[in-house]
């Protein structure tokens, strides 16, 4: 037999791009080449893996690399070209190379089923040590300062590794080697309190405070109406629901009703609330007066530790612990994750503040998903989820988009991807406006990229639009609602014109207007308004927004009945002067959809006024039982719908609050329907866009979409992100990004 030659080798050099960093990728790799006794190496690289093989059977390997990959793996592209044989042995895992990032972080995941086996395996080191991980789970994105995602470049470098980790990490056969967040009691972070403490805090009907993944959060038991009251009056959140947490999927049933995609989405690696219809059998103070419930099982293992030790405790005895899950924050402020900060701003919410050392870089509240029709839709899209790019219909210059005021996101564009940032939230406090740029530095450092330009909203006092300003890039203002559906067109990757319906409570107009309820002809970079909702006055401006009373009082002078304010309204101290008020020129009108939600319910005496955001009209969703239509319940003339007529009917004196709910859903979704049909065959345009925050309500996301297919068009609806102002960035980024590119283009023909 001949001696082997270099030249009877094949090598060849693959790289991988995708979430491919952080998930096990290279050790994974490392198996395959073994298996195939290939020689080379593996290694992090800027574009995401790079890997070179050598040997007899490297076309096995290339063939078998997409098939096996690890859990959370996400391959996009794998580029293989053949290199000079070098007579090379063995196979390593090599130094991450530098230059240029077009890779990424993937999202935090859910403990896997391996490692919480062995988190309650007396006989393994990692017995009840809540930071256990592999490269199958655990934090990624919260915890990574930057790119290629090695130890060195997380939070996790501070912790020197024990002879046992350093074992496992280096060891091929090891679930753990070269999983950069390996840790053990020796050598790992570790709590501020332990687990019995905790569980009879919560046992004794105490608040406690945790540092999750992505922030702290609030336990408190949530059959204990005196805890959860507690909870509300120390966190000022009156109304807006609480999501509970319960130890399986087996306990789901005890307290809320779920089908096979619900249970599907609790159980995924992401494990976000999911919102069910409740068998209201906790706390009345949960979710009061609506009629779903916010679901999520263990994210971390922390949450397993606690809930196994409470379902032994003597309290939960037959019933199986529940235990509310809520961000740690005030009302209204971004979620906390530095220890220090903690600790003072939560000594009066908390009972029990439970820290550790592991740093959190950047905060991720729990994600919240509903399912409609079958399918997941994002009510706030965060840990789980980001960063996981939303793939685009072609490469576009680098944009930041820095999204609206409320449920604030922010979006950077990257070749053909769009990363929208986790949830920031409301940007009217000091707190959230810093989490905000913080999330900007962070994101943008992580990408390794530097946009040319910023993309905003056309409101001039939102602090998003300020900050643009004040940034010194090239500027794109996009209406509110144009990004609303550009969001969904650049989603789906649509090209061509689109129809927009895009409903919500408040965006400015291009003239300058109060706009909500919007028809929309979309192309390009280009959008016209066709129709809208007819305008109503709004009593009081803003404050209308607060108070659903104003609103229906100016559906009661809008149908010549204003004499019914003040009766209707008695309680309200300022009703007398409302009707006057109505009677003046000038006033603010909208045209917005989600006023008309508040009317409704106001009128049907379900809510006159609201605590939280969409208040009114999610109790109003809640007494739906089935829905209705209303003949001739609606008109449409030159573009404008009124659903007057509906109105008439739903102060009558013999609908009740349940009938009423059902056939003002049932009557606008119809309503909204024939709209879009008629102006369809006005343009020509079969392609319809359903986007803005009303698209959360379900009967709506539900009963549009279908009767737009019935009538033959084909509907667009958010999936990746949310229909309401959290998917406003990706819209933007959109927009300006292709505006960019046109200028660009034309400058180029002009040269």
């Amino acid at each position: 037999m001949r001696a082997l030659t270099t030249c009877d080798r094949t090598r060849l050099r693959v790289r991988v791009s995708g979430a491919v960093q952080g998930v096990g990728f290279r050790p994974y790799v490392y198996g395959l080449a073994t298996r195939y006794g290939l020689a080379g190496f593996v290694i992090n690289g800027p574009e995401g893996v790079t890997i070179e093989v050598e040997g007899h059977r490297t076309s096995e390997f290339v063939v078998t690399l997409p098939l096996e990959a690890p859990p959370l793996a996400r391959i996009d592209h794998i580029c293989v070209r053949e290199t000079a044989g070098l007579g090379a042995k063995g196979f390593l895992i090599g130094t991450s190379e530098g230059g240029k990032l077009s890779t990424q972080i993937v999202a935090d995941a859910a403990v896997c089923r391996q490692c919480l086996s062995e988190l309650f395996d007396p006989q393994n080191r990692h017995y009840h040590y809540p930071f256990i991980s592999c490269c199958h789970c655990g934090p990624r994105y919260t915890i990574a300062e930057r790119l290629p995602y090695d130890r060195r470049n997380t939070v996790m470098g501070a912790f020197k590794l024990c002879a046992a980790c350093a074992a496992e990490y280096a060891d091929p056969a090891s679930r753990r080697f070269h999983a950069e967040a390996i840790a053990c009691p020796t050598c790992g972070p570790r709590l501020s309190h332990g687990i019995s403490a905790i569980v009879a805090a919560i046992a004794g009907g105490q608040i406690v405070a945790i540092k999750g993944l992505g922030g702290y959060q609030l336990l408190c038991d949530a059959r204990n109406q005196d805890a959860v009251q507690r909870l509300r009056r120390r966190k000022q959140r009156l109304q807006k629901p609480f999501a509970v947490m319960v130890d399986s999927i087996e306990r789901v049933s005890a307290i809320a009703e779920a089908n096979a995609p619900e249970l599907a989405l609790l159980e995924s690696v992401a494990r976000p609330i999911v919102l069910l219809p409740s068998r209201n059998n906790l706390a009345p103070a949960i979710a009061p007066g609506l009629s779903r419930v916010g679901v999520m099982l263990p994210v971390a293992p922390l949450h397993h530790l606690i809930l196994h030790a409470l379902r032994s405790a003597e309290a939960y005895a037959g019933t199986g612990p529940v235990i509310v899950a809520t961000s740690a924050n005030l009302c209204g402020e971004p979620l906390l994750i530095d220890n220090a900060q903690a600790l003072r701003r939560l000594e009066r919410i908390s009972d029990l503040i439970v820290t550790h050392d592991r740093d959190i870089v950047t905060h991720a509240d729990d994600s919240v998903v509903s399912v409609v029709a079958g399918r997941p839709q994002f009510i706030r899209r965060a840990r789980g989820y980001v960063p996981e790019p939303i793939r685009l219909a072609k490469s576009v210059p680098s944009v930041l988009a820095v999204g609206g005021a409320l449920k604030s996101t922010v979006t950077i564009t990257r070749d053909n991807e769009a990363f929208v940032s986790q949830h920031i939230g409301d940007l009217d406090t000091a707190e959230g406006i810093r989490a905000f740029e913080e999330t900007i530095r962070h994101l943008t450092s992580s990408l390794d990229v530097e946009p040319v330009a910023i993309a905003h909203d056309l409101h001039p006092d939102m602090a998003s639009t300020r900050f643009a300003e004040a940034n010194g890039r090239a500027l794109v203002a996009v209406q509110h609602h144009h990004a609303h559906a550009a969001a969904v067109i650049a989603e789906h990757g649509h090209a061509g014109p689109a129809l927009a319906l895009v409903l919500d409570g408040h965006g400015l107009g291009s003239g300058g207007g109060n706009w909500g309820g919007e028809l929309l002809l979309c192309e390009g970079t280009g959008c016209r308004r066709i129709g809208h909702l007819a305008p109503l006055q709004m009593p009081g401006g803003d404050r209308a927004a607060r108070e659903p009373w104003r609103m229906a009082s100016a559906v009661l002078h809008a149908l010549g009945r204003g004499n019914e304010i003040g009766p209707r309204f008695a309680s309200q101290r300022q009703a007398g002067c409302v009707s006057a008020l109505l009677e003046q020129p000038g006033g603010a009108t909208t045209t917005s959809a989600g006023r008309l939600f508040d009317a409704a319910a106001a009128l049907l005496g379900i809510a006159s006024l609201q605590s939280y955001e969409g208040e009114a009209a999610m109790k109003l969703e809640a007494l739906v039982r089935r829905t209705a239509i209303l003949e001739a319940g609606w008109t449409i003339d030159g573009g404008v719908l009124s659903l007057r007529p509906l109105f008439a009917r739903l102060i009558a004196d013999d609908i009740d609050p349940v009938g009423g709910a059902g056939l003002f859903h049932g009557t606008f979704a119809a309503a909204c329907v024939d709209w879009v049909t008629r102006s369809s065959r006005t343009t020509g345009v079969n392609t319809v866009v359903l986007s803005g925050g009303c698209f959360l309500n379900a009967a709506l996301a539900d009963e549009i979409p279908r009767g737009c297919s019935a009538a033959g068009l084909t509907p667009l609806v958010p999936r990746r992100v949310p229909p309401n102002d959290g998917g406003l960035s990706l819209g933007q980024a959109w927009i300006a990004a292709l505006q960019i590119s046109q200028q660009s283009s034309v400058r180029g023909v002009s040269a």
